[in-house]
């Protein structure tokens, strides 16, 4: 390189630098006007370094080109870890990085060029983006979605069909082929420009609240006016976040409070494209009566469970539920449940299923806000709760649209609750001299009582077969055959001696639902009847998924329309349990009276439910 200076540049810069220097006597050079002594060979040296730093420097800030962005995968969870690479068009692979928690990159000093980006990460299959021309000084934001094998097919549905499907339709989901990324590019004036986009982002879901009041007998710790109101709303992560409150009437002399009942709920979403929710719920019901004479019962539950898929070939569902219950004592209890289902073909699926509480047996289980109250007993000064291992393994098969499915199942029951309805005395709730009692509760507002049994243990299969009948309802058709309890031959039942006279008995069940939406009134509608024999006072199988709808029952919530004069978003409901009052057994009470047991006593409960 040559370099040449007039002298004019020469002197200036000879005069301006004698401090990088100092002063010598070899070769100097005086000038006599301004004092200066300068090394004349050394300021040659310094003027050729600084043009030479300049120019790396200009050279570098022309090829300080970058890429960034963010990689998630299809449900819009940032993955932690992803590869990305950036390769040139002769598919050099040029620069590499990596994500970090939240799923963002950054690859810079590359030059000015035609690139693609590629991201790649375990299990996933790599997205990419072609046809990158970075220009000098230029950032380019790429972001990257990142899909399974099973993802990258088309209008699939989100889940499989299940026999205790807890939705009302049929949920679908796209899934797109193409791993088209956001590309965001730096013009020289700096402006952000849109080039090209594929992605859809769903926009933020507004917060939808509801407003409830229903009366009725709704059972045990049901009964009265309910009043109850639930928001739910959408977070920035995709997640859900709701909150539910029911707040009872005062009914009778109970303590003058009413029944409370609380619950929140966090959902948001995994990798793998699975789901994670979390629930945490409060009751207090003063209205019910233990043993031994306490008034009141206070549950706090926490639950949790979690769903991903393993690629197109398993789903897996684990989680469970922890509560705490006190009444005169504490009891505590621990329940949890895990699912595996697996596809060898697109046809036959097999599962595995345990699960040691008949409330949550599944992911599906926490759709619900509202949890089932856990009976817990204090019995001579002791806490007692319903518990029990169900195992299982099935076998099925699509048909059609349709599913069916066949599972052989072995349960250990440690204690099997007992419902009841009638008037009991002292001697029936302190059941004195029954070594094998375990303690009852009753509820003060409509006499209906619980009672923990024996345990015992038994197996047997069942066959289910669905059908969806049009979009928006499927049917349901299921055989099994199991053990419950029934009252002993010849024995008259006593309730001080219930625990002792109820015994372990083989029977059958049949059970026929319809579960969806009919398409022109838009009535959502669950009904279902389930026959066992009537001597059998608990469930037979008692883990089937429609094992607490005994003979018919049905809900049904129909959307108000009158022109003007209602208020859009106003509902009405109906939920009816056992509405023959079938399956009824008389018994005696300790003073003679007749009381009755039935595997699901009738409930009745009517509302109005305003949607806003």
């Amino acid at each position: 390189m040559l370099i040449v200076m007039q002298p004019p540049v020469y002197d200036a810069l000879c005069k301006t630098l004698p401090s990088f220097f100092g002063r010598g006597t070899f070769g100097e050079a005086i000038d006599a006007q301004d004092g200066i002594t300068v090394q004349r060979p050394q300021v040659k040296i310094a003027i050729l370094s600084i043009l030479l730093m300049t120019a790396g420097v200009g050279l570098c800030a022309a090829q300080n080109a970058a890429v960034t962005g963010v990689v998630r995968d299809a449900q819009g969870v940032a993955q932690l870890g992803a590869l990305v690479q950036v390769i040139a068009a002769d598919t050099a692979l040029i620069s590499t990085g990596f994500t970090d928690l939240h799923g963002r990159y950054f690859i810079p000093h590359l030059t000015p060029g035609r690139y693609e980006v590629r991201a790649s990460a375990a299990l996933f299959v790599p997205a990419m983006r072609g046809d990158l021309q970075l220009s000098s000084g230029a950032q380019a934001v790429v972001n990257l979605t990142l899909n399974t094998l099973f993802e990258s097919t088309t209008w699939l549905p989100a889940e499989r069909r299940k026999a205790d499907e807890p939705n009302d339709d049929w949920k679908w989901t796209l899934r797109s082929a193409a791993n088209r990324p956001i590309l965001r590019m730096v013009d020289d004036d700096g402006d952000v420009l849109m080039v090209s986009s594929s992605v859809t982002e769903l926009p933020r879901r507004a917060a939808k609240g509801q407003a409830e009041i229903t009366n009725g007998d709704g059972g045990f710790g049901s009964n009265g006016v309910h009043n109850v109101v639930a928001v739910d709303e959408a977070t920035a992560d995709g997640g859900t976040v709701s909150f539910r409150t029911d707040i009872g009437s005062q009914i009778g002399s109970f303590s003058g409070q009413p029944s409370t009942d609380v619950a929140a709920r966090y959902q948001t979403n995994l990798g793998f494209a699975g789901s994670a929710r979390t629930l945490v719920n409060y009751q207090w019901h003063p209205e019910l009566t233990a043993s031994d004479g306490t008034v009141g019962l206070e549950a706090v539950q926490m639950a949790s469970a979690q769903q991903m898929k393993i690629g197109d070939m398993a789903e897996v569902e684990a989680g469970g539920t922890v509560y705490v219950v006190r009444t005169a004592g504490y009891s505590s209890a621990s329940r949890p449940f895990l699912k595996v289902t697996a596809h060898p073909t697109g046809t036959w699926m097999v599962g595995y299923r345990m699960a040691t509480s008949q409330n949550l047996q599944s992911f599906g289980g926490l759709d619900a806000m509202q949890q089932e109250l856990p009976v817990a007993v204090m019995y001579q000064g002791r806490m007692q709760t319903e518990g029990g291992l169900h195992q299982e393994l099935s076998v099925g098969r699509k048909v059609g649209q349709g599913m069916i499915q066949v599972g052989y199942y072995r349960d250990r029951l440690d204690r099997v609750a007992v419902s009841g309805g009638g008037a009991p005395v002292a001697a029936d709730m302190t059941q004195d001299g029954v070594p094998a009692a375990n303690g009852m509760m009753t509820d003060s507002t409509n006499g209906t009582f619980r009672l923990l049994g024996a345990g015992y243990k038994t197996q047997g299969l069942h066959v289910t077969l669905s059908e969806p009948l049009n979009p928006s309802i499927w049917m349901a058709v299921e055989y099994g055959i199991g053990a419950g309890l029934a009252a002993k031959d010849g024995v008259t039942i006593m309730l001080p001696g219930m625990a002792s006279d109820l015994a372990p008995e083989d029977g059958q069940t049949a059970t026929v639902a319809l579960r969806g939406r009919v398409i022109r009134s838009g009535t959502k509608v669950r009904v279902a009847y389930r026959w066992q024999p009537t001597r059998i006072v608990t469930a037979v199988d008692p883990y089937a998924p429609f094992s607490d709808d005994a003979y018919f029952s049905c809900y049904l919530r129909q959307a108000l329309r009158l022109g003007k004069l209602l208020p859009h978003g106003l509902d009405a409901t109906v939920d009816v349990t056992n509405l023959m009052a079938q399956g009824y057994r008389p018994f005696l009470s300790a003073d003679g009276h007749t009381l009755f047991l039935a595997q699901t006593p009738r409930t009745l409960q009517a509302g109005l439910a305003f949607t806003f």
